[in-house]
């Protein structure tokens, strides 16, 4: 029970039993020195970027008396655009879909496809919100497992999905909180056993949710699902603009997918649910897409090295940490007998990490060359002592 401001007196609200004993999503948020707990792009937009982005606002201002577009096909048009040039996949503006976060895109695909009866299936460990959207939606949500590497065994996968007959099948490459890159053929392999589910009987597939909130990051040689849509038409992949064009306050999220499956997502949008600067904001920083991408790489590089970094620690019994492959703009890495004392150890030096995924393992996003100098130095610090 809450406290009324009004009266003091407790409130008795008929909250929905399976909320009852719910907390708030969020990672902690603490003013540290050093922020590498929530993957955000640790470079703030420069100057050029600021400018477009407060010219474009300010034209927008202007009519926020009236409400945006609500289909926003500018925007849309200019993402699809940027997908081609950043995957080489064709696709018009008609063919992609944005809202406030790819949270919000995610919550629209469980509203649109999930529900009350239906089933949403992933595979653990991954994104701790999906089971959210599913609990929002009155999805029933259930979940496969990874190996012990975090890859996902496609004939494992198949299986899940021959089980549980879900609605809506959520695929995360990369994966959070791993990093795991899932490969093109495992992919496939779900969407064929997406066309045998029959969703109620209706002889419609399963759709597939490729989350590829982190696919700048991904190393060389490793494709996009957006090379599937043309042949796939249950198939969605989502994107955001908050890492690779350091656009996490902006909360702008989209995806790709045929025509017919983002119609049906403007079917459960709220009306106007894009303001008209969130709109202006993203078009003004796609117009930067090649400085912003430049950051890209050099986060890369900078992971990269990360990982070769913490593959050479050990615990303090001699042996080597885990580190888990990543295609992402963090790491993961293990194992640890008491994790929050590492955690709590990083802190106290001024630097948050993310107490996340499977027990004894930490996540690490990839800061500047000097956050992620602190951070190496800080682990250090702990694990001397550790040995102490």
């Amino acid at each position: 029970m809450t406290t009324t401001p009004s009266t003091g007196r407790r409130a008795v609200l008929p909250l929905r039993p399976e909320l009852a004993d719910e907390e708030p999503y969020g990672a902690p948020q603490l003013d540290v020195p050093v922020l590498l707990n929530v993957n955000e792009n640790p470079y703030p937009p420069d100057d050029d970027v600021v400018a477009t982005i407060a010219a474009e606002v300010t034209r927008a201002a202007r009519s926020l008396n009236r409400y945006p577009d609500r289909d926003f096909p500018a925007l849309r048009a200019d993402l699809a655009d940027y997908l081609m040039l950043e995957s080489g996949v064709c696709m018009e503006g008609f063919d992609v879909w944005a809202a406030n976060g790819s949270n919000e895109v995610m919550l629209h695909l469980l509203q649109a496809f999930g529900g009350p009866g239906r089933t949403a299936l992933s595979f653990a460990p991954t994104y701790s919100m999906y089971p959210e959207y599913a609990r929002d939606t009155h999805t029933t949500w259930v979940t496969g497992r990874r190996e012990e590497d975090f890859t996902l065994d496609p004939d494992a996968a198949v299986a899940a999905v021959a089980e549980h007959r879900p609605s809506v099948i959520l695929l995360t490459s990369p994966n959070n909180p791993t990093g795991t890159a899932l490969p093109t053929a495992t992919i496939e392999a779900v969407l064929a056993a997406a066309r045998d589910v029959d969703v109620d009987g209706t002889g419609a597939p399963a759709v597939v949710v490729v989350d590829e909130a982190y696919a700048e990051f991904r190393r060389a040689g490793t494709p996009s699902a957006l090379a599937l849509l043309a042949d796939h038409p249950h198939l969605a992949v989502s994107r955001t603009m908050s890492k690779a064009f350091a656009l996490a306050g902006a909360r702008v999220g989209y995806l790709a997918a045929s025509r017919e499956l983002v119609d049906a997502l403007r079917v459960v949008r709220l009306p106007y649910h894009l303001s008209a600067v969130t709109q202006a904001t993203a078009r003004a920083a796609l117009r930067h897409r090649e400085s912003l991408l430049a950051q890209v790489d050099t986060l890369r590089t900078e992971r990269d090295g990360l990982v070769a970094w913490l593959r050479a620690q050990t615990h303090a019994d001699g042996t080597p940490f885990e580190v888990a492959e990543s295609d992402a703009n963090f790491v993961l890495f293990g194992r640890f007998a008491d994790r929050h004392a590492v955690w709590q150890g990083l802190l106290d030096h001024g630097v948050l990490i993310r107490e996340t995924g499977p027990d004894g393992w930490l996540r690490v996003s990839v800061g500047t060359t000097a956050e992620t100098a602190a951070f190496r130095d800080a682990l250090t610090q702990v694990l001397l002592k550790e040995e102490a």
